[in-house]
């Protein structure tokens, strides 16, 4: 059996989830990360998209804004700007967090900017295709 960690998840809001974890696939800037138990210390920015976290016999699945995560061998800590569990909203959630980004890409000026709301865009779209 595979080893175990200590996940959390914290917004400004609230500790979204806190577990002891299999597995984490992050969506850090570097491009799509996995950390399992006993990875090597790092600390590496997120940008939007699904932190798909494995747990004993299950999996959840949350949604970031952007954030970091700080991994240890014994733990990985998300702190992320926003977040939310993709099985605890609605397609009419999804549709609104859709539309802001959609209004931040059109807005963005600066391609750090732009490249950040055209993922939120892309990451959004397709959780409103499964959410449909």
């Amino acid at each position: 059996m595979a080893g175990t960690f200590k996940f959390e998840l914290v917004s400004p809001e609230k500790v979204l989830m806190s577990a002891d974890a299999e597995q984490v696939m992050l969506p850090a800037t570097e491009g799509d990360m996995t950390v399992m138990a006993q990875h090597a210390p790092v600390v590496v920015n997120l940008q939007p998209g699904i932190v798909d976290v494995g747990l004993a016999g299950s999996k959840s699945r949350l949604y970031v804004k952007s954030g970091i995560a700080e991994i240890v061998p014994d733990r990985v800590t998300v702190l992320a700007s926003s977040a939310f569990d993709t099985a605890d909203v609605d397609s009419t959630f999804i549709a609104n967090e859709l539309k802001l980004a959609e209004d931040a890409l059109a807005a963005a000026t600066e391609d750090e900017a732009k490249t950040f709301a055209y993922r939120a865009v892309e990451q959004l779209r397709a959780l409103a295709g499964k959410a449909a």
